[in-house]
């Protein structure tokens, strides 16, 4: 096979991934007319509604048909913006939603008021909220660094964690762990608490994480290095993986061991700029499927199955290819291919292009990277209509959902 037929037909499959590409981004759907302010946070209810809870700027909340219908909204009383909303995995009726210090608990079936509010939930402005699986604790980050966590129902703060040094920013029990908690905040810490005690299990460090990977600490050609300030902290099912979206373009990623004890940590190099989210998805093949967004207006998806940290005695990904022996030049000039040797080189050249694609696919990478259309505020993964999905929320007001279904 001659080094053009070669390129021609591997020109002509990239033009078909490309095509493909498109085709996907052609099957995302917008979700308009929720919010008249900028979309701040989603939330994905497990009950058997499976309802979408969506929060933006000046207080506003919209409950949602995983169609992308609108089934109730509501403007929370003050000129609060809505920080973060979850809904209760103990009961389909009851929604969490911060704003400035207080935390409102609503029915999404019946948005006339709130049910209840937790006034002074949080010492200064809530970041975060995070339930735990049987829906009796609700941990809130806010401003102060502090995390305060209340009794479900009632809303009373029975313990209050203060270790972070700048403000928290984003919080998440352990599956399987109800008194296990992560906190992570702007002062580039990470901390794993047991609820019983008022001091951290562990705290790790980004920033001197990251300069002991001289690797990952190397900024690329033209970018300017932001520290590890993190944003955002998501929990695997199994309980014992960790992912941190932060400032520095990474996702950091660690694993717990026996003991609650630290025992691995490395970094993904994710975004070009700060990354702002990150989330494991529960419902694809494995549970270390992670889907990332930052402010390089990019999402990606993530198979961490058999990433070191997650799997440190997993096999490397890809087989070595296998070299053809080539015939020498001057045989080749001579001979003249009739159709059987054609037919042939085109049977090689499939095979050189299914091996060209094994190639990429087998690259260290994203298994999917959407380019969107503005900065990342917020990512929902959620089965919506039998359909795996990631839910998008930007600078804009509409919710924008991405097909997971390839995947």
């Amino acid at each position: 096979m001659t080094l053009k037929h070669y390129f021609e037909t591997y020109e002509k499959k990239l033009g078909r991934r490309i095509s493909a590409n498109i085709r996907f981004l052609e099957m995302a759907r917008q979700w308009s007319e929720g919010h008249s302010t900028s979309v701040l946070c989603v939330g994905a209810s497990s009950g058997p509604e499976d309802l979408i809870a969506s929060g933006a700027e000046g207080g506003q909340i919209t409950i949602w048909g995983q169609d992308g219908t609108i089934a109730g909204r509501i403007t929370v009383p003050g000129e609060g913006d809505i920080t973060s909303v979850v809904f209760s995995p103990a009961a389909s009726n009851q929604l969490f939603a911060s704003h400035g210090d207080t935390v409102s608990v609503l029915d999404p079936r019946n948005l006339k008021s709130s049910v209840e509010d937790f006034r002074e939930a949080g010492e200064e402005e809530i970041n975060s909220l995070a339930l735990n699986e049987t829906g009796s604790a609700l941990a809130v980050a806010d401003d102060s660094g502090a995390v305060r966590v209340l009794e479900i129902p009632g809303g009373k703060v029975c313990r209050t964690l203060r270790r972070h040094t700048n403000i928290c920013s984003s919080v998440a029990f352990r599956p399987h762990r109800p008194n296990n908690l992560v906190s992570v905040g702007l002062d580039m810490q990470v901390m794993l608490w047991n609820l019983q005690k008022t001091r951290p299990l562990w705290t790790l460090n980004l920033q001197d994480a990251a300069e002991d990977d001289e690797g990952l600490h190397q900024q690329p050609a033209g970018q300017l290095f932001n520290p590890p300030l993190v944003h955002c902290v998501t929990v695997a099912s199994c309980g014992n993986v960790l992912g941190c979206a932060s400032e520095d373009g990474r996702v950091h990623v660690m694993r717990i061991g026996s003991g609650s004890k630290l025992e691995q940590q490395g970094a993904l190099k994710a975004h070009s700029q700060g990354a702002s989210q990150a989330h494991f998805v529960g419902f694809l093949s494995h549970p270390y499927w992670l889907v990332t967004g930052g402010n390089d207006s990019h999402v990606a998806l993530w198979d961490l199955g058999k990433h070191p940290v997650v799997s440190p005695e997993g096999k490397p990904q890809g087989a070595a290819p296998q070299h053809r022996k080539r015939k020498s030049k001057s045989k080749r000039k001579e001979q003249t291919p009739n159709k059987e040797q054609t037919a042939q080189l085109e049977k090689e050249a499939e095979e050189e292009e299914d091996t060209a694609a094994e190639k990429v696919t087998d690259k260290p990478g994203p298994k999917l990277s959407i380019k969107h259309s503005d900065k990342v505020n917020w990512l929902c993964p959620a089965v919506l209509k039998g359909v795996p999905s990631v839910m998008v929320a930007d600078q804009s007001c509409s919710l924008t959902v991405y097909p997971l279904s390839q995947m």
